[in-house]
Parts: C-alpha cells; structure tokens; sequence
C-alpha cells in the first residue's frame, strides 16, 4: 500500500469532491497524507473555472513537479475541472503528469492510482452529466463546521460560465443521501453545516416531480439536534420564493446569512449574461428579504468590464452597491473564458475591469466601515474557529460570517475556551476591519 498526498483548489464544492477522493483511497487500503512531501502519489484536484483559479493550479501542478523532480514525490494525478477542460493539453504540455480524471471520473480515483503506482499513465473523462456516486468522506475542515453538497452541476449557462460544459447538467443528490450524510456530519460533531451547490434553489428541480425541495430539505436538516447552525449559501435570486423565505425566518438554526450571486444590476448587461431578473427585481427582492428576515446578512459578487459595461453602466453597479448597503460583496474583474458567448462579444480591456473592481472593493470597504462601528458595544453569538499563535488571542465567526470567505472576531479572554465552543462575545472595538471583543457574561 501507498501514501498519497491530496491538495485540494477552488470552492468547497471541489473541497468536497476530494474528501471523497481521500475516503475512497483510504478505503482501498492507502494512506493518507497530511502533507504531499514523501508521498508515493499526489493528487492535485483543480479549479478551473477563471484565468486567476487556472493559474493557480498550473502554479501548484509546477511545484509539485519541482518535488518530483527532487526525488521527493512520485506520481502526479491531476483531477477536476482544470483536468475536465484541457485534456489534452495537460497530458502534452505538462510532461511532469502522470495522470488526469475528468470531473466524471472521481469514483475512479484508486484504479488510476494503482495503475499510476505500476508505471501506467491515466487519462479517463466518464460522463459529466452521471447521476452523483454516494460515498464517504475524510473532512478536512475543522471538525467543529462542514460543507454538504446536495447538488451537481448547473443549467443556468450564463453566457461568461463555463461550469455546465466542466460539471454538466444539475443533479440533485437524493434527499435520503443527504440527511443520512448530514445526521453523520453532526454525529462526528459538526456544530455548523453550511449547504451548497451552483444554485441550491433548484434543488429538487431535476427531479420527476420538478418541485423544489430546497425549502423541505432544510427543515429536515434543523431537525438534525446536534446541529447549532446551517448556512446556505449560492442562492440563485429568481429561484427564491416566498416558501423559502418562510422557512429562513422562521428556522432558527438557519443563520440569516444569504450569499446571492447577482454578477451586475444593468438591465441590458444582465440579459447579454443570460441572467433572469433585472436591476428592479433584485431591488424589490432584497428589500423583500430584508423586510421578511430581521437581522439578515446578505453576500453578493459582481463582476466588473462585463461585455456592455461602459462608464455609465458601470456608475449604475456602483450607485446600487451605495444604495442597498449589502454586507458582503465581492468584485471580480471579467474573465473571458473561451467556448462562452460573452468571450465572443465586445467587452472592456482587463486593466479598466481590474481598475472598476477596485473601486467597488474600496466602496464596500467603507460600507463594511459603518456596519463593523455599526456592531460595537452588542454582544453577539461568536463561534470560536482557532487559537493565532502570532496575536496570542483565539478568533471566531458571527452568524455574519462565513468561513474563508468573511472576516474574523478577535476574542480577548482569560478564561478556558476551545475550538468549536460558542461564546457571547461583546464587541468594542475593530482591528484593519475584523470586529474584536472580550467574552461577555450576558447572553447574545
């Protein structure tokens, strides 16, 4: 038997995938690393959704090849999206690979190891569009929070989206799948269970039935005792209906924390995207959100020099940032990504879309401002995620904060707190945007 590195890239969708991959490796009989130096095999699982994501998995496929080179890994099996959209080219370009799977073709992972392991080189691409195969998971998050995938694949197309030609058509998992993956996640002591797939609102859709199921589904999952919160996150804005706000208000354990990708406001813009809605709708909806939800959060991302953006396009984005004070947004300069429409269409130059991010980056950085002296002197539920060596003081995360993604709260205490605890903690003061605070005897 071997020892086999992983390195994971991308979102937690793709974090999932590979915890998939190390179960059934370990499963098989191999080890499982911690690290990648001295592994018989590394498995480098990629993102390769934008030119910044393909970067920095040809960054880490090269450094792993400098350790091979070295003598201090053997085999190098690159998987994911990355692997799914240039399949010939890793293989021809990129010597230094041994091996790639498709997106369709995790559940293959041990064969293609074992055949890598006997001088055999691998390239398999099964279906993309394969109903998903239930198996285990090694977490690799902290044991205190976890992701759970409830869905694959997208039928959105979005014209500037290369995400349904890497995963395919949108599959839901099975609901039975998912609460007895999910009563697992909580019996290993997950507190926090955060829902995701490419638009979680559609869950269900795809089934005979066509009925959303998204609202019934979490229900189910705040049923799930151990569980304190359950974040959703990726929630299409036209496929929120008034069920599914009901049940956000009305769960308590569902932190009201939304993250609703809406790419722009520009009417024209958004239809050139093949995004349903325009700039009224997502006003009305997220005034309807925040009427319907007291205390919600919502996360957006923007992508700016979309084709059709000008500057009075893009003072409008701006304006509509400044106007409806969103939490959380974050700004991304277009990618045009060959085989999409909007890489066919007219579209701004990179350094006036990179320039337009920053300057939506600096504008939510002064809303963040007034919402973080906006928190100081409450008290508010703090889960604790780690201890930093360097500042001598543990950290944590609000309802208002999602992990890697938001920002922390810095706890100064005297007293015995751990990993995974949730504490009261009241705010006084902020240190470069995170909130700070002292644990507070009253209750959040």
């Amino acid at each position: 038997m071997a020892n086999i590195g992983f390195i994971s890239l991308g979102c937690a969708k793709n974090q999932v995938d590979c915890e998939r991959m190390m179960y059934r490796v370990q499963e098989a009989g191999h080890t499982v690393c911690a690290g990648v130096d001295g592994c018989d095999a590394v498995v480098i699982n990629t993102c390769g959704f934008i030119d910044s994501a393909k970067a920095e998995a040809i960054d880490m496929i090269l450094m792993t090849a400098g350790l091979k080179a070295d003598g201090r890994v053997g085999k190098i099996l690159v998987t994911g999206c990355l692997s799914q959209r240039y399949q010939q080219q890793i293989m021809e370009e990129m010597p230094e690979v041994d091996g790639v799977l498709g997106t369709g073709s995790y559940t293959e992972v041990v064969e293609a190891i074992d055949a890598l392991l006997q001088g055999e080189n691998v390239a398999s691409f099964g279906s993309i569009d394969a109903p998903e195969e239930e198996t285990g998971r090694i977490v690799t998050t902290p044991e205190h929070y976890a992701y759970i995938k409830i869905a694959e694949g997208c039928d959105n197309r979005c014209s500037y989206c290369v995400i349904p030609s890497l995963r395919g058509k949108y599959r839901s998992r099975p609901m039975d799948d998912v609460l007895y993956e999910a009563r697992m996640l909580a019996e290993s002591g997950v507190k926090e269970l955060i829902v995701v797939a490419q638009d979680t609102c559609r869950y269900g859709t795809d089934f005979p039935e066509h009925k959303r199921l998204l609202p019934q589904l979490l229900r189910e999952l705040c049923a799930i005792e151990k569980f304190q919160w359950v974040r959703v996150h990726y929630l299409y804005p036209d496929e929120i209906d008034d069920e599914l706000i009901d049940v956000i208000a009305g769960e308590e354990k569902i932190v009201k924390y939304l993250d609703i990708p809406i790419q722009h406001c520009n009417d024209t813009i958004l239809k050139l995207m093949n995004r349903r809605g325009n700039g009224e709708y997502l006003k009305k909806l997220f005034a309807k959100l925040r009427s319907r939800i007291p205390g919600l959060v919502l996360r957006t991302s923007v992508i700016t020099g979309l084709p059709g953006e000008g500057e009075a396009e893009f003072g409008e984005l701006c304006e509509f940032l400044k106007e409806l004070r969103l939490e959380r947004v974050g700004a991304f300069a277009f990618s045009p990504e060959e085989g999409t429409p909007a890489a066919q269409m007219e579209y701004t130059d990179s350094e006036t879309a990179q320039r337009r991010a920053q300057i939506i980056e600096e504008l939510q950085s002064a809303i963040m401002d007034v919402y973080g002296e906006a928190m100081i002197g409450k008290t508010v539920k703090v889960l604790v995620d780690g201890y930093d060596e360097e500042f001598e003081q543990f950290f944590g995360r609000t309802y208002a904060d999602s992990p890697d993604i938001d920002g922390r709260v810095w706890i100064a205490t005297q007293e015995a707190i751990s990993e995974g605890d949730f504490v009261n903690i009241t705010i006084d003061g902020l240190i470069e945007g995170d909130l700070s605070g002292y644990i507070a005897e009253e209750e959040a």
